[in-house]
C-alpha cells in the first residue's frame, strides 16, 4: 500500500485495517501523533488528512491511500516553524506535551477553513482535544496568536 505523508510516498507492507497510528509511529518513526486513548476520543493522535484533523487511532491505512496526510513533522522545521507551532512555543502552551501534537493539529485545521476564528469557535474546534494538566489556558491564547488575536492576560 502507498502512502503520502507529508509529501513524501512511502510504500507500506502492513494489512489494509491496520490504524494509521501504528504504521505512523511504527513503520515511518514520526512520533508526532500520540497513542492515547485508542478510541479516537482524547486527540492526542490527530494529523491532518486533506487538511482535516481526523484520529489515527481509529483509521484504517486503506483509508488513507491517495490522500495526503500531514503529521506535526509535517508542518515545520525547527528552524523554521508552521506559525501554529511558533505561537504554541511563543504561549508556552504546554506542561507535559502529551496532548501538544492534537492541539497543534486541531488549530491548524481550523485555521486553514477559518483564519480568524473567535475565541468562541478556538474553544468549540478544541473542546474534543483533552489535556490532563491544565494547560488550556496557554493553549487557547496560542491558537488565538495563530489566528492573529492576542488576549488579554487573565486573573
Amino acid at each position: 500500500m502507498r502512502l503520502t505523508v507529508n509529501g513524501r510516498n512511502h510504500d507500506v507492507d502492513a494489512a489494509s485495517d491496520t490504524a494509521l497510528l501504528y504504521v505512523l509511529r511504527n513503520d515511518l518513526e514520526l512520533n508526532g501523533p500520540k497513542y492515547g486513548c485508542g478510541l479516537g476520543e482524547c486527540g492526542a493522535c490527530a494529523v491532518l488528512i486533506d487538511g482535516v484533523a481526523a484520529r489515527s487511532c481509529v483509521i484504517p491505512i486503506e483509508g488513507c491511500e491517495g490522500r495526503n496526510v500531514v503529521t506535526l513533522e509535517g508542518l515545520g522545521t525547527r528552524e523554521h516553524p508552521d506559525p501554529v507551532q511558533d505561537a504554541f512555543i511563543r504561549e508556552q502552551a504546554a506542561q507535559c506535551g502529551y496532548c501538544l501534537n492534537g492541539m497543534i493539529i486541531t488549530t491548524k485545521a481550523l485555521l486553514t477553513r477559518n483564519p480568524h476564528p473567535s475565541e468562541h469557535e478556538v474553544l468549540e474546534a478544541l473542546r474534543y482535544n483533552l489535556c490532563r494538566c491544565g494547560a488550556h489556558i496557554e493553549i487557547v491564547r496560542a491558537a488565538m496568536r495563530a489566528a492573529g488575536h492576542a488576549l488579554e492576560a487573565r486573573d
